[in-house]
């Protein structure tokens, strides 16, 4: 049962790591096990296989998600972009009592609400940047270095919550190439983009939980910054009437699945 728990969620963050505007991070965040995957992934070295045994149903069900989703989630965000982020937010929102639940669990403090607020602000600024600013793709390189510097950025947005590696992608033009390289398997991109990402990871999952075992509170609610940024980054804009209607049931859905999650399988 804990195989299939850690599995499915898995799928999740694989999902929310190759869907733009979404962060792979955050849903860790949202499904309870983020601590989890950063501190195993931080001490990786310390009792290896032990790590490896502890990960494994995670790490399966992040593959899966990525290869089986890549072009699911390419088709939903083109022809029903709008609801599938609808769902998202319906996710998010519905896990939000026990994200706070567990940051708080060491305790609170008024002083913790301060790196939550800056989070949210540079998220929110983040957005606005984006929505105002012409975005011409540039011609990405499918080149050793270049396809590094990709497998860097997703790892980098797998651990912090909030960032969406697929958009960085997006911007630079590479989103297209790492999808296409995903689904005919591709190892000349796959294994540089795989070496990037293992990098990132370790690094920032280091950084991440030394600061959870110094200051978990402020910690904690800066992730939740961001998490509540990611939220508002990922609302539809310019939608009426019907779409509004429509979306709003997708939300609810979103919620009730992840609420139900959230309190079954919590761990």
């Amino acid at each position: 049962m804990i195989f299939l728990n850690d599995f499915l969620k898995g799928i999740i963050i694989g999902i929310g790591a190759v869907a733009p505007g979404v962060s792979g991070g955050t849903f860790a965040v949202i499904l309870g096990v983020y601590s989890k995957l950063t501190s195993a992934i931080a001490n990786i070295f310390t009792d290896f296989m032990g790590k490896i045994k502890a990960l494994f149903s995670l790490g399966v069900g992040i593959a899966f998600g990525v290869l089986a989703f890549s072009r699911i989630m390419q088709y939903l965000f083109v022809y029903h972009e709008t609801n599938v982020k609808f769902i998202f937010i319906g996710l998010m929102v519905g896990t939000i009592p026990l994200v706070i639940k567990d940051a708080n669990k060491k305790g609170f403090k008024g002083s913790y609400l301060i790196p939550c607020i800056i989070a949210l602000s540079i998220t929110i600024i983040f957005t606005i940047l984006e929505n105002n600013v012409i975005n011409i793709m540039p011609e990405a390189s499918s080149g050793l270095i270049a396809t590094i510097i990709y497998g860097l950025i997703i790892g980098f947005g797998t651990i912090v919550p909030g960032v969406s590696a697929s958009f960085i992608l997006m911007y630079i033009g590479a989103y297209e190439i790492l999808l296409d390289a995903l689904v005919s398997l591709d190892l000349m991109v796959i294994i540089p983009v795989g070496i990037g990402f293992v990098l990132s990871v370790l690094l920032f999952a280091k950084l991440i939980n030394f600061l959870f075992e110094r200051a978990y509170g402020f910690t904690y609610y800066t992730v939740l910054g961001f998490v509540f940024g990611s939220i508002f980054a990922i609302i539809p804009r310019d939608i009426l009437g019907q779409e509004i209607l429509l979306g709003i049931f997708y939300l609810v859905i979103g919620f009730l699945v992840s609420y139900y999650i959230g309190t079954k399988y919590s761990q």
